[in-house]
């Protein structure tokens, strides 16, 4: 069967969209990829696909191989397996959200030569347990969804995406394809490098690159300069209002002003809830000091229509697929180019038009700079909190981080830097139990990356450097060309 009849059959489509089928059948013939496509372009399709095709092409007396999809978004596995399933498609996933008995079910499935399609984090490569069920298979592809984050230089570095070039040793180095939707240059380089993918070209066991654009025309890019909360409430209930009375019923859409209004700090966040509820505007509000069930029950009422406007912290969007999105306000402003251009991609994934606005205050920069300051702690903060977590482990167990920040910060409860640390700490694997310290444990030595000052510093600056790049976004007289420029899409790719 023929990639062109396994579209049509299982998935729907009559026909490609560029550059699906190049993709394919480079994977098809074994040949490394690094593709950069829009946000709802189809990426998910060039590993999707091919899973099944090399399955299909599997005689009966050997167990099918496995394409193994590498992906740091919990929240989405779950529902693009349950999508496979629906096709027919054998896919299961294996992540945290699983009890023990669930996961031990789904080892031995792989181990027997179930699924043609596993969806994991780069975390569950630690456990032995799963290493052995994996060892069963034979690992025909590796797709590396959301690639940025493998790379130092992008905007959601993971550590455990630098064991890439380990994990694909350990499955015999297969076919690999890396996806995302963003990457500069800096970062499609070190994506190549940590991924031990070699370099650009057309050979077999050298990388080649599908750049398909990031521009999406559909979308408007606005930028306000605003003063202050009463003008950013004006200006929300001004979008809303232009967007419901101008467009309320959009061909094709199912709601002509759902939409997402983002904000920096909680407290922000919070105090115009208040003034728009005054306003009568109906919204959610999303944060990360919320319950987890609270979070949850807000995201599916957005997701259903039930609630069509929400307020949210960054903590909302991974994991948020809803196709009629009518618009993104940002009413502080965000961190990095990567961050913005991350998050105005959830609007308009249906193809209609959607509004994406920044509400620009130059005095939201001030907060920005201090989070650069509290996510950028010095090597030497970094070496004191591990020694104290090392050598006073009792007394952090007994009197927790508010011991821990006494000593460190002065009693400066407005300090994150501990936060930072304690995570980074959790996210290398250096400590256990990071959430509540009752039971931290250190298991694993400071790693230089953490420990050398010339690399603490060079992280700073490059945090500094892409915060810089969104005020020259701001005062750019050509947005769309700008962001080409930024994210290095090479001369002759066309927008969507």
């Amino acid at each position: 069967m023929k990639p062109i009849q396994l579209l049509e059959n299982l998935f729907g489509h009559h026909e490609f969209q560029p550059p699906q089928e190049s993709v394919i059948d480079r994977v098809l013939s074994g040949g490394h990829s690094l593709v950069i496509m829009p946000t709802g372009g189809g990426k998910s399709l060039c590993y999707q696909l091919p899973a099944v095709y090399f399955s299909m092409m599997a005689s009966e007396s050997e167990r099918a191989p496995l394409t193994v999809v590498l992906s740091p978004l919990i929240a989405l596995m779950k529902d693009q397996v349950d999508a496979l399933i629906e096709k027919g498609i054998s896919a299961t996933y294996i992540n945290s959200s699983l009890d023990r008995r669930q996961r031990e079910a789904r080892y031995q499935g792989i181990s027997q030569g179930e699924y043609c399609l596993l969806y994991v984090t780069p975390e569950r490569f630690r456990k032995p347990e799963f290493l052995e069920s994996l060892r069963m298979r034979s690992v025909k592809l590796l797709a590396i969804d959301e690639a940025h984050c493998i790379s130092q230089w992008g905007h959601d570095f993971r550590p455990d995406y630098t064991c890439i070039r380990q994990i694909r040793q350990e499955m015999e180095n297969p076919t690999t394809l890396c996806l995302t939707a963003t990457a500069t240059l800096d970062v499609q380089r070190d994506i190549l490098l940590q991924a031990g993918l070699g370099s650009f070209g057309e050979t077999s066991d050298a990388c080649k690159l599908y750049h398909h654009g990031i521009d999406r025309l559909n979308l408007t890019l606005n930028v306000l300069e605003v003063w202050g909360l009463d003008e950013k409430e004006e200006a929300i209930i001004k979008t809303i209002e232009l967007l419901s009375e101008n467009n309320p019923t959009l061909p094709g859409a199912k709601s002509s002003t759902s939409g997402i209004v983002y904000f920096t700090l909680i407290k922000t966040l919070l105090e115009m809830s208040e003034r728009l509820r005054s306003q009568g505007v109906p919204h959610l509000c999303y944060h990360g000091d919320l319950e987890r069930k609270e979070r949850k029950r807000i995201q599916e009422e957005f997701m259903d229509g039930r609630s069509p406007l929400v307020l949210a912290t960054n903590a909302f969007g991974m994991g948020i697929d809803k196709e009629n999105i009518r618009f993104v306000i940002h009413a502080e402003v965000p961190g990095s180019m990567e961050a913005y251009y991350q998050e105005i991609g959830r609007a308009g994934r249906d193809g209609l038009p959607s509004e994406c606005l920044l509400l620009y205050d130059q005095r939201d920069l001030a907060t920005q700079l201090a989070f650069i300051e509290w996510s950028n702690p010095d090597a030497d903060f970094y070496c004191r909190v591990y020694n104290l977590l090392r050598d006073d482990a009792d007394s952090v167990r007994s009197f927790g981080i508010d011991w821990l920040r006494e000593r460190l910060c002065d009693r400066n409860f407005h300090d994150r830097r501990l936060e930072t640390v304690l995570s980074m700490f959790e996210r290398h694997g250096i400590i256990e139990d990071e959430l509540n310290l009752s039971q931290v444990k250190v298991v694993l030595p400071i790693p230089e990356s953490l420990a050398n000052q010339a690399n603490r510093h060079e992280k700073r600056l490059r945090d500094l450097k892409k915060l810089h790049a969104l005020v020259e976004y701001v005062q750019s007289s050509d947005r769309r060309e700008y962001i080409r420029s930024y994210f290095g899409v090479p001369d002759g790719v066309t927008a969507l």
